[in-house]
């Protein structure tokens, strides 16, 4: 059997083209096979193969790249590659004429949100052919809904002779892609003219847009088939928008709950969100987070494993039932106690949890690992899950997650993975039980997103920026992260001083060595329970905010990578370089004073030394914010509140920081502006310096960074099918947008945080139907919050962007908080989604009395217990006929079906 590919790709001097063939081997890895393609003019490019005839009823898999002296310089877009299928009766010779494969601009429409969900289509092979000489016809129409179909008509009489009443029935034999075998001979001459129809969009089929097409068709001999790849088939059909609920998981409430929410309640709230006309519910990470047995694991974004999930998921309605009926009941007893409080009380919810599961491990964990499907589970997370297992042993053994305090286990030992795998070993036993709890939690999990998809919702996740210094992932691979800083943020809205997350920030170096790897290993295995994901501070993949290791605040943070200043720059501005007064604590009696007012002498005596008359430094034992907050870990008084405040102040008040890897290269400090070192500067140096600030943080890194994204995000995105959005909120460089651009990342728009310049509010109506648009996000208060917070902040939105006379009513009512949905919901973004909590704003009668408590996360406090709970049971929202004829109702209007 031979294979005659050829394609038209323009090259340059030095370039060729690559034939790249796909095989799938059986344990799921693909092995890619590169032949060179040939060309006369570097225009049209063709490669012969040749295939044994066993090759027959097989598929072929490919793409195509360019390679530049043993460099790949690019290639296709890989998430839909081409297909082949060898499967005509008489075929022998395969001629295809291919068509280069761009990522998409609706490169969302091939995503599983939408072809698992949304238009969720079975994919079917034409059956085999039997034409002495076959044109085969293959065309993407990703616009095409779960019940449109796509046909063939043109001017023959074996074409239909353009009735639409004849067309020819297509088969979707890839996502997206249909495709049609024809009788050579029944084409009349070598010219053939058509178009394609949709069929199903309404009374009558549907004319693809453009004018008709046309084949010229080559001489054909007996045993040959033709096979043409068009350019995608375009219809008038309005994009598809869709409206959808944000709710953490833990956030959950029903009848069943065991004082937090699980895997069992998403599921009725994914009954919930369909019943309304709903089509996405998202989440928040449903990793685990459990490093101190405490309530400050509750942070969903400080993850253990970006493997396993959180126990406390468990939904013990989908397990068997204890044996004893005294524990059934003592522990039925304790869930009903716990389920009735107002919010999660993290610790005894995660401790009566452990306890029952490791009852039911007692119980049922034997049997449990010697089924198949558990082989099963095991075979494929092992690389993962054995470490772990291993990590929550150490960790509960040692009575901490600091693996730096585990004696001969600080860094994971593979050599031990082999006894921990085998039940036959002792090593084994004391692991077994984490191995059962995720086994479990996966179960449930896969089978709540294959639910999701029957009921045509879209699961979506959230993948963090950052893990837990002390988790797993950062024992298990040290290599691929920095523990010598801290992730966060610089200074935004919700917090002045900057965020500090302590995450370790990531070795992009080490992590591209091999193509990102734990990345994609990380993505594949979201995957496995989600469609669409939100990617946490997408601006960490451009550059990170790393603070240094003995800092609490944020603003002696600096940007990593960034190309930082030499000392001949800063001068070039005409800003002469004081190494001493720009990168040391600016400290006089005047700041003194301002500072702490009549607490200053006390200040000056005890944290400062005196360098000249007026002039001071930091005592060794203060200098840095580490040391000041170790000093009043246990000062939690008012007063010493504002004391330490204001120490970190001092020791943050510096014009540049110095560059971590390089002592000659300087940053600007962050929101600088604010402080006294700036101040004291005169006018001159205060313009020259803001120069230096705006060039640098707006404009010098613009095309580093964009690099520094290209090489990470194109491998991370093509990773899987899941739809890609963004958090791209912030201190947003201009870079960001033409990243998100070119790969079809869908960005985050908040009304109340604009991202043109100047401007108070954006406008909903100039929203890019690429986006996600939400009122309030987990790090923002809610929209009753933020309807009461600034009064005049309050009446400007009332009066300009609802088009109200008069005063702003306060508290907000229920039918202006629906009138604002509705706005959100008649915008142009593909998604709007709305935190349950601004759901309940609309109806007085059902939402929570104190506003406040509906909260789900303080950022300007690193210390915050996360812990809200919805207040009614999800059962008892459904039943409520007044509150989802309203939902309903609204979604319907805005057309987000």
């Amino acid at each position: 059997m031979k294979l005659i590919f050829n394609i038209e790709y323009h090259t340059v001097f030095g370039e060729d083209l690559l034939l790249n063939d796909v095989v799938t081997g059986k344990d799921g890895e693909k092995k890619v096979s590169q032949y060179r393609m040939s060309t006369v003019d570097g225009q049209h490019w063709t490669y012969q193969m040749t295939k044994a005839k066993s090759a027959q009823n097989t598929v072929i898999s490919y793409f195509y790249s360019v390679d530049c002296e043993g460099a790949s310089r690019r290639q296709e877009w890989s998430t839909e590659i081409h297909r082949l299928e060898l499967n005509a009766v008489k075929g022998t010779n395969y001629t295809i004429y291919d068509r280069w494969l761009e990522m998409p601009e609706d490169t969302y429409l091939y995503s599983s949100a939408f072809t698992e969900c949304v238009n969720r289509r079975r994919t079917v092979v034409q059956q085999p052919t039997a034409f002495s000489k076959t044109v085969r016809v293959m065309v993407r129409a990703p616009q095409l809904r779960a019940h449109e179909r796509l046909a063939l008509v043109g001017r023959t009489d074996a074409l239909g002779s353009w009735n639409t009443a004849k067309a020819l029935p297509m088969y979707e034999h890839a996502r997206n892609e249909w495709t049609i075998d024809l009788h050579a001979d029944s084409l009349v001459g070598n010219r053939m003219e058509f178009k394609f129809v949709a069929e199903g969009v309404a009374e009558e089929p549907l004319w693809e847009v453009g004018y008709n097409r046309t084949i010229e068709l080559a001489d054909m001999k007996e045993g040959d088939v033709a096979v043409y790849l068009l350019n995608q088939s375009f219809f008038e059909i309005s994009n598809r928008r869709l409206a959808g609920t944000l709710v953490p998981v833990f956030s959950l409430r029903s009848k069943d709950s065991f004082g937090v929410g699980d895997f069992g309640d998403l599921k009725k709230m994914i009954d919930w969100v369909s019943a309304t006309g709903q089509r996405v519910l998202q989440v928040l990470p449903i990793n685990d987070t459990t490093i101190t047995h405490t309530w400050t694991d509750s942070y969903p974004y400080s993850c253990i494993s970006v493997f396993a999930l959180h126990p406390q998921y468990a939904d013990f309605t989908r397990l068997p039932k204890l044996k004893s009926v005294k524990l059934r009941k003592a522990f039925e007893e304790k869930r009903r106690e716990l389920n009735s409080l107002s919010q999660l009380d993290y610790e005894q919810v995660n401790e009566v949890k452990t306890a029952y599961l490791k009852e039911l491990f007692a119980q049922e964990g034997t049997q449990v690992l010697a089924s198949a499907d558990f082989k099963k589970f095991f075979t494929e997370a092992e690389q993962w899950l054995v470490p772990y297992a291993r990590y929550c042993q150490l960790r509960d053994d040692y009575g901490t997650g600091d693996f730096s305090q585990w004696l001969d286990h600080r860094v994971w030992d593979e050599h031990e993975r082999k006894q921990l795998s085998n039940p036959a070993n002792q090593a084994f036993a004391g692991v077994a039980f984490y191995y059962y709890v995720q086994y479990i939690l996966y179960t449930q999990m896969v089978g709540v997103h294959g639910y999701a998809r029957s009921k045509g919702v879209i699961l979506k996740g959230d993948i963090p920026i950052g893990v837990s210094r002390y988790g797993c992932d950062v024992w298990m691979e040290p290599r691929y992260f920095n523990l010598s800083g801290q992730a966060g943020a610089p200074p935004d809205d919700f917090s002045v001083n900057g965020q500090n997350w302590g995450f370790p920030t990531y070795n992009w170096e080490e992590m591209l060595k091999d193509g990102c790897a734990w990345w994609k290993r990380r993505f594949s295995n979201m995957q496995q329970f989600f469609d669409a994901y939100r990617i946490d501070h997408v601006l960490g993949f451009f550059r990170i905010w790393e603070i240094p290791i003995e800092s609490v605040h944020g603003l002696l943070g600096q940007f990593a990578p960034a190309i930082g200043l030499n000392r001949e720059e800063i001068e070039a501005y005409g800003l002469h370089f004081h190494e001493e007064r720009f990168l040391r604590p600016y400290i006089t009696d005047e700041v003194v004073t301002r500072l702490f007012g009549e607490r200053g002498a006390e200040v000056k005596q005890m944290y400062l030394k005196e360098l000249q008359k007026g002039v001071y430094e930091m005592r060794s034992e203060y200098d840095t914010q580490r040391k000041v907050e170790a000093i009043f870990a246990t000062r939690t008084g008012e007063s010493d509140e504002k004391l330490r405040e204001g120490l970190y102040a001092l020791i943050s008040d510096v014009l540049f920081v110095r560059d971590r890897k390089n002592p000659d290269l300087f940053h600007p400090r962050i929101s600088v502006q604010h402080d006294y070192t700036y101040k004291a500067l005169d006018e001159a140096d205060q313009m020259t310096f803001n120069r230096i600030y705006d060039d640098y943080f707006y404009r010098r890194n613009n095309q580093f960074w964009y690099r520094e994204a290209m090489k990470k995000l194109p491998r991370l995105i093509q990773a899987t099918r899941m739809m890609t959005c963004a958090e791209d909120l912030g201190m947003v460089p201009d870079c960001v947008s033409w990243v998100m651009n070119e790969l079809k990342i869908l960005s985050l728009e908040i009304q109340s945080m604009p991202k043109e310049a100047f401007v108070r509010f954006s406008y909903l109506s100039r929203n890019p139907y690429r986006s996600v648009c939400t009122i309030s996000s987990h790090d923002m208060p809610t929209l009753r919050q933020w309807w009461d917070e600034d009064a005049d902040r309050t009446q400007l939105y009332y009066n300009t962007m609802l088009y109200r006379g008069g005063s702003a009513p306060h508290p907000l009512p229920g039918w202006l908080a629906r009138e604002i949905i509705e706005c959100h919901l008649v915008c142009p973004s593909m998604l709007c989604v709305v935190s349950i909590q601004d759901w309940l704003a609309i109806d007085e009668k059902l939402r929570l009395a104190d506003a406040n408590a509906e909260r789900i996360n303080i950022p300007a406090n690193p210390h915050h217990y996360w812990r809200y709970r919805m207040h009614v049971n999800i059962e008892d929202l459904t039943a409520n006929v007044d509150f989802m004829e309203n939902l309903k109702e609204l979604i319907k209007k805005s057309g987000r079906y």
